[in-house]
């Protein structure tokens, strides 16, 4: 679909209206607990609702919406269950952050490391987070430009720039807390938009048609559907916009608010991959973004309603990575140095996120393809698996962290390089090799976790 330039400014007028009305609804945050732990001013805690919401449409990434179609388009509904699956990585956090915080008392997935595993275990999982939030910046915000012009070209570049910009100003006002109060409004209006598409494409070829398309076998996409499934035991654990918000109110509270974010998020997921599905019933061709191809091929106002999603999306994402960025740097880092944080934590936050935005956004400017934020992620994250669902095995270990955690880097650093050996591959499919790596690779960390304990439990019988 061609940018006419007089449709263009109901879309610029949109993402300046968007920044102005987050900003309004967002609540100012004047103490540590407010801007850190999306407390209200007096300390009270998010509700059981906002906090689903929260979590909900904090991982509705636009990258992971726009993923979801193109594996629809690609493999069908086979596609659109694989990238849902990942979804049931909130209900694992949720489980294994209940069992961390009733049975150790853990106020924090750093702070705990810090006790388990040691400080170096600590400073490298802050190391992987912080990379992981690095990414989400970019990534999410040249999604958002891809609506308003060509990688590389000043509508882009502008549009993801003033979206960034847009976002910033209400993170600072409100910290962690104007996230969780935006994204009560944003998850709503998603959902609404997400179902207009959906009315715009269902009838085209009917539910029936759209969910039983694909086959379900290695070659055909099942084999990234057993790589989510693998995945879901580690690839929660890096992500602070997920976890940061498992230790901000009662537990049982939590859990319950991240189980049915979950439940919900795999529903929605799967259910915008059927707009990729269309895409590929109509023989449209492929390409890295799928919604846009598929609204473009509508008209004008379901072209709009897809930059809404992605906006929103977007939005949701990046202001919780701006407030996950914060509480790091302003309030962890300092217990990794061995000292409690300082009077000016709250200061130290605020220009972590102007330095993130700016910094954040350079690969965006040079034009760096998005899927390369999330492609071996979750390989080389893969160590942390055995590092939480074994913890009860172990008082202090940190070899055991060590033996866990960098195999899985090395295997995630060798998929991204090319560079694994074909005998891994499991299959025949453009994933054989991924699931190759994730199932013997996984193995391998369990292996390197449990040996320390072994050796511990053999030496203490002597």
């Amino acid at each position: 679909m061609a940018f006419d330039p007089m449709m263009g400014t109901y879309f610029w007028g949109f993402l300046v209206l968007y920044g102005g009305v987050m900003y309004a609804m967002s609540p100012s945050a004047t103490t540590v607990s407010s801007f850190f732990r999306g407390t209200d001013n007096q300390g009270r805690p998010a509700s059981e609702w906002a906090l689903m919401m929260s979590i909900f449409i904090s991982w509705i990434f636009a990258k992971s919406v726009t993923n979801a179609a193109n594996l629809g388009a690609a493999y069908g509904a086979v596609g659109g269950l694989a990238y849902a699956t990942y979804w049931l990585s909130i209900p694992v956090a949720g489980i294994v952050i209940y069992w961390l915080r009733t049975r150790h008392g853990a106020t924090g997935l750093v702070p705990f490391l810090l006790q388990r595993y040691g400080r170096a275990a600590a400073l490298a999982f802050a190391l992987a987070i912080f990379i992981r939030l690095y990414n989400e910046v970019w990534s999410n915000t040249a999604v958002v430009g891809a609506y308003y012009g060509k990688a590389g070209e000043w509508p882009f570049i502008g549009a993801a720039l003033l979206f960034t910009v847009a976002t910033l100003i209400y993170s600072i006002k409100g910290g962690l807390r104007s996230s969780i109060a935006t994204d009560v409004v944003q998850g709503l209006l998603f959902v609404l938009v997400l179902g207009v598409v959906l009315f715009l494409v269902l009838p085209q070829h009917g539910a029936g048609t759209l969910v039983t398309s694909g086959e379900l076998r290695l070659a055909a996409g099942a084999d990234l559907v057993l790589v989510a499934l693998l995945q879901v035991l580690s690839y929660p654990f890096h992500d602070p916009v997920l976890t940061d918000r498992g230790f901000i109110t009662q537990e049982k509270t939590m859990l319950r608010a991240m189980i049915v974010a979950g439940i919900l998020g795999f529903i929605c997921i799967f259910g915008f991959s059927l707009v990729g599905v269309h895409a590929k019933l109509e023989g449209l061709p492929a390409g890295d973004n799928m919604p846009g191809a598929v609204a473009g091929a509508f008209g004008a106002l379901p072209y709009f309603l897809m930059t809404m999603i992605m906006i929103v999306a977007a939005g949701s994402t990046l202001d919780s990575t701006f407030s996950a960025v914060s509480k790091l740097v302003g309030q962890e880092m300092p217990l990794l140095a061995g000292r409690q944080p300082g009077a000016n934590a709250l200061k130290i936050g605020i220009w972590t996120m102007v330095a993130i935005a700016v910094l954040g956004n350079l690969p965006m400017i040079a034009g760096t393809d998005i899927l390369k934020a999330t492609t071996v992620s979750g390989t080389m994250v893969m160590g942390l698996a055995p590092v939480f669902l074994l913890a009860p095995l172990v008082r202090h270990s940190p070899w055991s962290f060590h033996l866990a955690f960098w195999p899985g880097v090395l295997l995630g650093v060798l998929v991204a390089a090319n560079a694994l050996p074909q005998s891994w591959a499991i299959g025949t499919g453009k994933y054989a090799l991924l699931l190759g790596a994730n199932f013997y690779g996984l193995a391998i960390c369990f292996a390197g976790f449990l040996l320390p304990v072994a050796w511990q439990r053999l030496a203490a019988r002597r």
